[in-house]
């Protein structure tokens, strides 16, 4: 795998899980539907499953491969720049509903 590769692994997961959090937000926060609740929810699980996979996957092939370490490392990077962006999105999310759930 070229470095140029690994790095496009890094950032279509890191702009793939952005699009869809800012889908299940911006969605609730329009419509108050609470599908996108559940798929926010849902979202979080398995975005951090595939993520931490994928980082899992990269950390290890940049062993194997000593070369392409540095590549791996900074895929892995852009891809955990998604962390505080989660945190942030989960607290907005649960004010949304708890106020919601407070005021029907």
């Amino acid at each position: 795998m070229s470095e140029k590769t690994i790095i496009t692994v890094g950032k279509t997961l890191f702009w793939t899980s952005i699009l869809s959090g800012n889908i299940c937000l911006f969605g609730y926060i329009f419509t108050q539907n609470d599908f996108f609740v559940n798929s926010g929810f849902l979202l979080l699980q398995w975005a951090f499953l595939i993520n931490l996979s994928a980082i899992f996957i990269l950390i290890t092939y940049g062993i194997i491969y000593n070369s392409k370490l540095d590549a791996c490392l900074k895929s892995s990077a852009i891809m955990l720049i998604n962390v505080p962006i989660a945190i942030i999105y989960i607290f907005i999310g649960i004010q949304l509903v708890s106020t919601n759930f407070l005021n029907p």
